[in-house]
């Protein structure tokens, strides 16, 4: 694709040093650790024009889908359901707001 529309991009070159160097490490190897389409995706998506700060939306829309599949299911079922996770907040409950270009590191 990138050579088609005459594109060429250093991270390219890069994801493709760091998945031949996985595909041989045996630490990756003995894990059956090996890149997933979404290793590339971002460069993918940057190559047809698509904004950096945009990546995680586009990430995000591929997957819906199956996330409002997997409510739909859990909301409806009488008998299936999925999870019903149960969490308490047990941070502070008052804090006071601190404009960001005031804010220091911690």
């Amino acid at each position: 694709l990138f050579s088609k529309l005459d594109i060429n991009d250093p991270l390219l070159d890069i994801a493709m040093e760091l998945e031949r160097i996985a595909l041989s490490d045996d630490y990756f190897v003995s894990r059956n650790l090996y890149p997933n389409v979404d290793f590339y995706t971002g460069i993918l998506y940057r190559a047809i024009g698509i904004p950096t700060n945009m990546l995680t939306v586009m990430f995000v829309i591929g997957r819906l889908p199956g996330w409002i599949a997997q409510w739909k299911e859990q909301t409806e079922s009488e008998t299936a359901k999925i999870i019903r996770p149960r969490q308490i907040y047990t941070g502070p409950t008052k804090c006071e707001f601190v404009p960001i270009d005031r804010r220091t590191r911690s």
